[in-house]
């Protein structure tokens, strides 16, 4: 960036507008690609917190009163803005993150617009149940829980955020949003657009910061819910600390999950699947398919097409169209990711191909200042190395080999984790009978990665709690009230 550009501040917005809030407290926000300062992003503290929810109070009482089809109309003109401002969105967004424009134009705003329109088109259906009784009759409501808090990841800023707050405010809940401290752009033009579309002032909040922020939300007596996409370690302090209010929790966390491939599956679109569950946005996906599991008989055949293919993945500039992959988030976790692939050649595991720093893009551009590595695949992989049990958020591949079929189930339930998993196969059956017996909450047969919004998305075990997305995110954003209407006189005693 040139010293003589304007830089942008990413602020708080709060009650419809941005603010630079209370506090002076600020830290540069960089680009991966190149390390070059963006802008500078201001922390919030107590007073910002207390002004944002304040505002979605006072915007809470006037949404919650609003019909479901009028709630609609808001969510769907607001994914009508996303998609106008598509292009502009999504250079913020690899800016910001380091993936490829190409990544962000097809995945991140458009899912985030895709969110906003299926609970836009939901929010006047949501209803209760009829229950006929005996010379009376009952029914229940699901009611908003009121204020509800988001916290993001900054792997899909724009997307996490959509995700979160297109069930809530569905539902007739406020949302105050709190974004990567990596990624603070995009949400607040999701902000923009609530506001564009005829939302009430407060109902949806940005407010930038570190994890004091969120411990901030968590604590505040009175946010009902809090939603956080991260890592298990962060999952557990924001359950502990919601814990002493009793706060309804959704936690959307890490995984380390398996891909499985019989020897009858197609090589190429395993192959495929592979690639795209370990390279795609940089490997920095939760639900990544990191521990590949290849039955012996086409080991050979598969590494073959796998290894010549990943070494033919365009890095480069993220906001070139042609480019493939791009840059990790930070220096700092580029540095994190390395440390996990010297300990992968420690253990004893062959680096088939990359992780290293490369010097050049794919049209010779010097990338050196950027945070960029060549995807690595390891082969003669164990199950108890640290690169095949931790989960690294890197595009790190582990394969291991696998004979029998109840070998292979043992050992890919054997993880803490229980995000997602995949299985490639030809036999129908034995891809729905492997499917069912793996501990994961989000599951593909003959595909991986693909995450739409008509179906529930979370995980098993340390994985998380609760399902965002689908009809099941509205449970999640409501509270269950069961009414008894007497017909006939009240039978008494006394």
């Amino acid at each position: 960036m040139d010293n003589n550009e304007k830089r942008m501040v990413y602020t708080q917005f709060i009650d419809g507008a941005l603010t630079a809030g209370s506090n002076r407290e600020s830290w540069i926000n960089y680009n991966p690609a190149d390390n070059t300062p963006l802008g500078e992003v201001y922390q919030a503290k107590d007073e910002d917190i207390e002004a944002a929810v304040n505002s979605s109070e006072k915007a809470f009482h006037i949404w919650r009163n609003k019909t479901g089809a009028e709630r609609g109309r808001v969510l769907l003109k607001t994914a009508e803005i996303l998609r106008y401002r598509l292009e502009q969105i999504a250079l913020l967004e690899t800016q910001d993150v380091g993936k490829p424009i190409s990544e962000s134009l097809a995945v991140d705003v458009s899912s985030a617009a895709d969110a906003l329109e299926y609970f836009g088109g939901m929010a006047a259906t949501i209803h209760g149940d009829y229950v006929d009784l005996k010379n009376a009759f009952g029914y229940t409501r699901p009611e908003p829980l009121g204020v509800c808090a988001g916290i993001g990841a900054w792997n899909y800023p724009i997307q996490i955020a959509a995700w979160k707050a297109a069930p809530a405010l569905a539902c007739g809940n406020a949302m105050i949003f709190k974004p990567s401290e990596l990624t603070p752009a995009t949400a607040l033009e999701l902000a923009k657009a609530f506001m564009e579309a005829g939302a009430p002032p407060g109902l949806f909040n940005v407010v930038q910061g570190d994890g004091r922020v969120g411990a901030m939300l968590t604590g505040h007596p009175r946010i009902a819910k809090i939603s956080l996409t991260g890592s298990v370690p962060t999952g557990k302090k924001i359950l502990a600390g919601a814990a002493n209010q009793l706060k309804k929790v959704t936690l959307e966390l890490g995984g380390k999950s398996p891909l499985i491939v019989f020897e009858d599956a197609d090589i190429p679109n395993a192959v495929s699947a592979a690639m795209l569950a370990n390279f795609y946005t940089q490997g920095e996906v939760c639900s990544n398919g990191t521990r590949v599991f290849v039955q012996q008989q086409i080991l050979d055949a598969f590494l073959v097409q796998l290894k010549e293919r990943t070494e033919k993945i365009r890095i480069g500039d993220p906001a070139d169209p042609d480019t493939q992959m791009g840059a990790l988030i930070s220096k700092a976790h580029l540095e994190k990711v390395s440390r996990f692939i010297d300990s992968g050649k420690a253990s004893g595991a062959t680096l088939l191909t990359g992780g290293i720093r490369p010097e050049k893009d794919f049209k010779g551009r010097d990338i050196t200042s950027g945070n960029f590595l060549t995807p690595a695949i390891f082969t003669n992989c164990d199950d108890s190395m640290e690169i095949c049990r931790e989960e690294i958020f890197g595009p790190v591949l582990s394969i291991l080999s696998f004979d029998s079929e109840e070998e292979v189930i043992a050992r890919a339930n054997n993880t803490e984790f229980g995000l997602s998993a995949g299985v490639f196969t030809n036999d129908i059956k034995r891809g729905h009978r492997v499917i069912h017996q793996l501990q994961a909450g989000t599951c593909w047969i003959n595909n991986y990665n693909i995450t739409p919004i008509e179906l529930p998305f979370g995980g098993y075990k340390q994985s998380g709690l609760g399902r965002e997305n689908s009809l099941a995110a509205i449970q999640h954003y409501t509270q269950l009230k069961s009414v008894y209407v007497e017909l006939g006189n009240v039978e008494s005693p006394y």
